[in-house]
């Protein structure tokens, strides 16, 4: 199936070391879908949860369709992910680990459904940003470097 990517976590990489992915899906009220397709959805401070045997993405913001009026939803309102029980219950053990937050990474179109990358990582100190963004900096650095020298 063609995928289409609608946006990404920007700061899920930065803030946590992700060790695991799972595609899921969501549960969406219609004019959601179409403020989606306009690509009006922000993901930079949400995460997900577990509530009661299920799963619960938090603090999504899906702006308020312009001509829904009535209709329109709670932009920041909790919203249920879909996975089987399996994945649920392996989940339920990551997050029961130390320090294991499940993290949207991007929401994308699979098809005609939206689904949501969520990942399973651990929180990164502040030495490990630190670390990781002096990395960055000399790779770029090198890749100056070495384009001048040609």
């Amino acid at each position: 199936m063609n995928t289409k990517l609608i946006a990404k976590n920007p700061t899920a990489y930065h803030n946590y070391q992700i060790e695991d992915k799972i595609e899921t899906g969501i549960v969406l009220s219609g004019t959601e879908i179409k403020s989606i397709r306009a690509g009006k959805v922000n993901l930079k401070d949400c995460y997900a949860y577990l509530k009661n045997g299920e799963i619960f993405v938090c603090g999504m913001h899906i702006s308020p369709y312009e001509h829904g009026n009535i209709f329109n939803k709670n932009p920041l309102r909790d919203r249920k992910l879909l996975l089987h029980k399996k994945e649920i219950a392996k989940l339920i053990g990551l997050t029961k680990q130390k320090g294991y937050s499940l993290v949207p990474i991007s929401i994308y179109f699979k098809g005609s459904f939206v689904k949501i990358e969520l990942g399973i990582g651990k929180g990164k100190k502040l030495y490990d940003k630190r670390q990781d963004l002096a990395k960055k900096d000399a790779q770029k650095q090198m890749a100056i470097h070495l384009k001048t020298k040609q």
